[in-house]
């Protein structure tokens, strides 16, 4: 597949777990690929990088005058316990990325004639049952006010005449390219030892994306003039958290899986795996209308096809 041949394409926030994946990816399309990444990336691969602090001007305003469009994925991982602290840094990594791209949109040249962001499905809250779509009524917390805070920053940004995407993103499953495997890389070693059973109630909504289906859909915003606006980026047959772990410990032929009760999730999550429980005991059930409207097709819309993929098949 070669529809980015020869395209120049800037990741802001690139050198993690998704912008390593899409930077191979792209590049494999033939894209000419510039990470802009905070730290040395862990990964080198057929693309270059360029430092950047996320909220600052500098020398890496030129990796973006001229390029055909910029990706950006910047953001704090919300992977942790969410004391004050890290509470402003997931807001702040997040607009303040989002506000210095726009600035240096509007010092450089010939800035890129597409912007595709990255958003967050939680900006629909945690509802038990509903099925969300792009315009389902938003929730209410800390994911959400961050997701309309992260969103304002880019229409505030983007150029009046740039073409602008915004993925709202769901729970991407992955491959550990070196930097790092994502939320499925703990749930499959959870589910190894065991533990891969019920979390709390277990219905809360898993809204998935294979991560082939995610860099496709990056793509086809990029080469896409018809896309413009919100997005959902999800696979179209969310699941519960209990049929999410009962699939992935068929696929990796656990059979033994030991439930986690809401209690023991709000004592172990901080204390063992220094995270938030509330990313475990809650969730969200998304469905874009956007994209079946519009032809996208889902290389992985099911959940076993896209676990076995991962496991079983040849990288």
């Amino acid at each position: 597949m070669k529809d980015l041949q020869q395209k120049r394409i800037v990741i802001a926030g690139g050198s993690g777990f998704l912008g390593t994946s899409m930077a191979a990816n792209f590049a494999r399309r033939g894209a000419k690929v510039t990470v802009l990444s905070r730290a040395k990336p862990r990964v080198i691969g057929t693309w270059a990088s360029t430092n950047w602090d996320g909220r600052n001007l500098g020398d890496w305003t030129t990796a973006i005058d001229g390029a055909d469009a910029v990706v950006n994925l910047a953001g704090r991982s919300v992977n942790c316990i969410k004391t004050p602290d890290h509470q402003d840094e997931i807001l702040r990594s997040r607009v303040e990325s989002t506000r210095v791209l726009g600035e240096a949109m509007r010092t450089i040249d010939s800035p890129p004639p597409v912007w595709v962001q990255m958003s967050t499905a939680h900006i629909y809250g945690d509802p038990p049952t509903t099925v969300c779509a792009e315009d389902s009524a938003e929730g209410i917390g800390l994911a959400p006010m961050v997701a309309r805070a992260w969103e304002a920053a880019f229409a505030a940004s983007k150029l009046p005449d740039q073409r602008g995407v915004i993925l709202r993103t769901s729970f991407v499953i992955g491959r550990n390219r070196g930097a790092g495997g994502g939320a499925l890389a703990t749930l499959g070693l959870l589910a190894r030892i065991g533990l891969g059973g019920r979390v709390g109630a277990g219905t809360q909504g898993m809204s998935w994306i294979h991560e082939a289906d995610l860099n496709n859909l990056f793509a086809r915003a990029i080469t896409d003039d018809m896309m413009s606006g919100v997005y959902i980026a999800s696979a179209p047959n969310p699941v519960s958290q209990v049929e999410f772990m009962r699939t992935l410990r068929r696929v990796i032929r656990m059979p033994l899986a030991l439930p986690a009760f809401e209690w023991m999730v709000r004592l172990g999550a901080p204390v063992i795996m220094r995270t938030d429980p509330e990313l475990v005991l809650y969730g969200r059930y998304v469905v874009s209308q956007r994209l079946p409207n519009e032809d996208f097709v889902f290389q992985f819309p099911m959940l076993k096809p896209a676990l076995t993929n991962l496991y079983h098949e040849a990288r």
